[in-house]
């Protein structure tokens, strides 16, 4: 093979962490280096089909990673967004308490947030104070967080493709993994563009990171489980009840934030999403169904633990899925004047959430090293609002084990 198919590094996965990642590798030490991205552009997947939220740290364990790397990830979004023209807006949002039962939960998150360096946090007391921040919202006491924004997340993916190209990167799209191994010291990635051969290997292939993974000879000890979110949208005549983000209290037990409203940032406002488990791992409709994502986890022991534990949930998605009235109706408990005819159906996306042996849904990000590889094998939202902290995180971890200079 010609040296154009040989580099120091391929990084697997377009989406925001891969390119995240190849940025600051290409920042820090100049490597060789190769993006493959499956599809035919970047962001295919859950970077460009999330919500477009810039998260603020509220939700996360005070130590975890995915405090550490939104809060840090957040300002440093803030600044790229602005130095390279990305449409974005610092807007805050409103959590919303409806029921007693959730005012613990309430003051778990206020000091959480206070822990994760947040400034600025006011605690809502009362449907009156809600209202100051969003007229249309009710409930019984509240959180006002500044932190939060919204921005466009695939243009950030392909400002980061612009600088590592600048700096001697090259991005393959259409160039799908399909086997992985070593031949003289080297690895072999067998791809719909030809083989590629690397010292090093970074996994950034989300839905697909756990085979990625499998593939390279590392056992990645959890499976990817696919979760897809449904969103409505506000029809225009209605987008005034909604003047920026407003979420209710998630319930503890889940990595989801619960259907919540987001203004959008080149217009329009979106409700939901729900979290049905998907049976494709890139299947954004009710009818996409892939026989092999679905035995990998039906024979996978820890999918029966969390089944048998969270069935009931399970079933409400489903239904929440199929029935407009219902998905409304949780809306309702935010903003009770909004009716069935105020929405209608909007895109989907689908969350690579990593689920353990023990049947628990991995609450952190989850970013594994082996001989000349790092896999990053869980990584959902806040990933996106982290991308800049996770990626210098990564090519830290490469600069240490690829003894790259």
């Amino acid at each position: 093979m010609t040296n154009t198919n040989r580099y120091d590094i391929a990084i697997i996965g377009g989406g925001i962490v891969g390119m995240a990642t190849a940025m600051a590798l290409v920042n820090q030490s100049h490597p060789s280096l190769v993006v493959l991205e499956a599809e035919d552009k970047l962001a295919a997947h859950q970077t460009g089909h999330n919500s477009g939220v810039i998260h603020s740290g509220l939700y996360y364990k005070p130590g975890s990673l995915k405090a550490k790397n939104c809060v840090e990830g957040r300002e440093a979004m803030y600044r790229f967004a602005a130095e390279h023209g990305i449409p974005h807006e610092n807007c805050g949002k409103v959590v919303v308490a409806t029921m007693e039962s959730e005012l613990p939960a309430l003051k778990t998150l206020e000091e959480r947030g206070h822990a994760n360096g947040l400034v600025g946090l006011r605690r809502l007391n009362g449907v009156k104070e809600i209202q100051e921040y969003e007229p249309h919202a009710t409930g019984i006491a509240g959180l006002f967080v500044p932190q939060t924004g919204i921005i466009d997340y695939t243009a950030v993916t392909n400002a980061y493709a612009k600088i590592v190209q600048a700096g001697g990167g090259e991005v393959r799209t259409r160039s799908r993994v399909k086997a992985i191994h070593r031949r003289s010291g080297e690895i072999v990635l067998e791809t719909t563009s030809g083989e590629i051969y690397c010292r090093n290997l970074i996994n950034c292939a989300g839905l697909q990171s756990d085979r990625v993974a499998r593939m390279a000879g590392v056992n990645p000890k959890v499976q990817i489980v696919p979760f897809r979110g449904e969103y409505y949208e506000v029809v225009k005549d209605k987008e005034h009840l909604v003047k920026n983000l407003i979420y209710p209290v998630p319930d503890p037990r889940f990595p989801f934030l619960g259907v919540h409203f987001t203004r959008m940032i080149h217009g329009g406002v979106e409700a939901g999403p729900n979290a049905v488990l998907g049976f494709k791992r890139e299947g954004y409709t009710r009818s996409a169904i892939s026989l092999r994502d679905m035995f990998t986890y039906v024979f996978y022991p820890g999918f029966w633990i969390m089944a048998a534990k969270y069935w009931k949930m399970g079933l409400g998605e489903f239904y929440r899925s199929f029935s407009k009235k219902a998905f409304v109706k949780a809306l309702q408990r935010l903003m009770p004047e909004l009716r069935e005819e105020d929405v209608h159906p909007a895109g989907a996306g689908v969350r690579a959430q990593a689920l353990g042996p023990d049947g628990k849904l991995l609450d952190d990000f989850s970013i594994v090293e082996a001989p000349n590889m790092v896999h990053v094998l869980n990584a959902p939202s806040p990933a996106a609002t982290a991308s800049i902290s996770i990626g210098k995180s990564i090519a830290q971890m490469a600069q240490k084990n690829f003894n790259l200079g």
